[in-house]
């Protein structure tokens, strides 16, 4: 078992214990079919859950795999984790046995717990792994993990932690490869859920709008810390339902979404500037947020989207401001303070103690505006990859920057921009071309919904870019305009070989374009 100390408790749920409001019987979630928890329900039930682990007898840090519907009672079981001292391990609905089977026999988890319909299959893997408690949790508090806590004490003292303990480990989705486990510590969480609280102005009467999964870093960390560190009520959704969100904006101040639920709210007739007047803060991220959203956003609601840029590695990394006042203005920012406003198609400045930079291939430091791989360092970057040394020895700089892969630009003034992954940079003819750069000229092409560039291989020129474009209702699109547009506007060696005009783009939950598949689907071409 863990060995309490004398030194003050760096255990994330501490911080959050701590910022219980003083009336522990007023509410802290109120869920979309009418439930009610308050600040002593969550105090109560993770204390309990706690004490249900404790009574499991585990190693110190063990790893609790996680993989069940979004409930307040899973959240509990996160928040009862972190108490207990010991490692969440939130995985995707999505998955199935295979992928399962990859997770559970890397992570070895000593409890794992999964939805009661998944029981059977699920626990056969568990088992055939070596983990030894596997518990069922339903999304209607049903489930033996609740059944087993109902019997547990629900006092518990926090277990102890340092500021380098392990509170997380967050799967990579795997796009190259297998996914690698990130390790996120306590005090990797802590202080990025901190500098949020003060960056994005968070205040006391805040309501938080929960439409997210909390597999993700953004529902269960950006969103679920936010609140908590805030002492702030959540309106909590199971799922995203569009005209139940606008019913409930009218009680709240805060919403964070994915692109995707952005352009679900704004097909809404009711999403009018009556109906978010008490709103105070849209936040999106997990995916990039098309500048025509952003403004369309702008336009209906009379509220800016403030776009910021993180990864399951680091948690958040850059926010554009909050305020235009200019408080935070990066380092590098020629016109300083007062000049600083949220700008669509960039992720605003490096957050306070975040290093940011960006590099050339050969690790040359690069001049403002031009694109390169970037590089970040600060007290959120994560431990490294669960039990592959030598992927996190590559993953590091020389001088400690971690590198994201993703690859962007700093601008003069200091916002950065994504240009996209490396992963998907095409090299076509020896010349770099950057897909964001090229999608960013189609989706401002008459009648184009969106857009995704994608490089499969060619005999001559080693790659080229297919571009697969969505059109919008009622637009009757010519691939060879498309492509005829392009030239007139970008150097040859970026025009995308072929155009392919589809109903829509596959994506993953947090609704990023899963260029992946797309290679795959074009490849022959």
């Amino acid at each position: 078992m863990k060995k309490t100390s004398n030194l003050p408790n760096a255990n994330l749920f501490a911080a959050f214990r701590a910022a219980f409001p003083q009336d522990l019987d007023s509410v802290a979630i109120e869920t979309s079919d009418g439930l009610f928890y308050a600040w002593r329900d969550l105090d109560r039930a993770t204390a309990m859950v706690a004490n249900l682990l404790a009574s499991l007898n585990l190693p110190d840090g063990s790893r609790i795999a996680v993989q069940v519907e979004k409930s307040v009672e899973a959240a509990i079981l996160y928040l009862a984790t972190l108490r207990a001292g010991h490692v969440f391990l939130p995985l995707n609905t999505a998955y199935q046995s295979a992928e399962m089977e990859y997770f559970i026999g890397n992570a070895e988890p000593a409890v794992v717990v999964c939805s009661p319909k998944n029981f059977g299959w699920v626990s056969k893997i568990a088992f055939k792994a070596g983990t030894r408690n596997v518990f069922t949790l339903g999304d209607d508090r049903t489930g033996s993990l609740l059944d087993r806590a109902a019997r547990c004490s629900d006092i518990h003292n926090i277990v102890h932690s340092k500021d380098g303990d392990l509170a997380a480990i967050l799967y990579t989705s795997g796009t190259t490869g297998r996914s690698k486990g990130a390790m996120l510590t306590h005090g990797n969480m802590l202080s990025n859920a901190q500098v949020l609280q003060d960056y994005w102005g968070w205040k006391a009467g805040d309501v938080l709008i929960h439409a997210l999964p909390i597999f993700h870093v953004h529902g269960l960390f950006v969103a679920l810390h936010g609140a908590l560190l805030n002492g702030s009520k959540m309106i909590w959704l199971g799922k995203f339902d569009p005209k139940l969100v606008l019913q409930k904006m009218p009680e709240a101040t805060v919403f964070m979404g994915v692109p995707t639920l952005y352009v679900r709210l704004l097909a809404e007739a009711g999403l009018t500037r009556e109906a978010v007047r008490n709103m105070r803060l849209f936040v999106a991220g997990s995916a990039p947020l098309l500048v025509e959203t952003f403004v369309e956003w702008q336009q209906r609601t009379g509220h800016t989207i403030l776009e910021r840029y993180g990864m399951s590695e680091t948690a958040m990394l850059t926010s554009n401001p909050y305020a235009a006042d200019g408080r935070y203005p990066h380092p590098q920012a020629a016109d300083g303070p007062g000049q600083s406003e949220r700008r669509g198609g960039t992720v605003g400045f490096p957050l306070p103690g975040v290093d940011l930079r960006v590099q050339s291939d050969d690790g040359k430091p690069l001049p403002a505006g031009d694109i390169g791989g970037i590089q970040v360092k600060g007290p959120n970057v994560f431990k490294g990859y669960w039990r592959m040394p030598e992927k996190t020895a590559e993953e590091f700089t020389a001088d400690g920057y971690f590198k994201t892969g993703d690859v962007g630009r700093v601008d003069e003034r200091g916002y950065v921009t994504i240009v996209g992954r490396s992963k998907d940079l095409i090299i076509s003819g020896g010349y770099n071309v950057y897909p964001a750069e090229i999608e960013g000229y189609i989706n401002d092409l008459p009648g184009v919904a969106e857009s995704a560039l994608v490089g499969i291989p060619h005999p001559d020129f080693g790659e080229v870019g297919v571009a697969v474009v969505v059109a919008r209702p009622g637009a009757a699109l010519a691939p060879a305009q498309i492509i005829a547009s392009l030239k007139a506007k970008l150097a040859n060696f970026k025009i995308p070989k072929r155009c392919v005009i589809v109903d829509e783009l596959p994506r993953n939950t947090m609704g990023k374009v899963q260029k992946n598949l797309l290679r795959e689907q074009f490849k022959a071409l």
